[in-house]
């Protein structure tokens, strides 16, 4: 019975993962794991050269006239 309860569960993860995925191309999951380098436009460059994938780098905030940024 336990082995049974096991299988029934590793199916029903995979399933709910595909159910999950079921609208996703190769290019978005591509754009979503290059998310976590976006921030850092040196970072994401090594990460191009790395892999030769584009990186949609953002450019850090600018400091505003009168406001500190504080590091946390």
């Amino acid at each position: 019975m336990d082995i049974f309860l096991n299988v029934l569960g590793v199916v029903f993860l995979w399933l709910a993962v595909e159910y999950c995925l079921r609208h996703q191309t190769t290019e978005s999951l591509d754009d979503a794991s290059m998310v976590p380098f976006a921030d850092d436009p040196e970072v994401a460059r090594r990460v191009e050269l790395a892999t030769g994938k584009t990186v949609k780098a953002v450019a850090p905030e600018e400091a505003k006239a009168g406001w500190i940024n504080l590091e946390m």
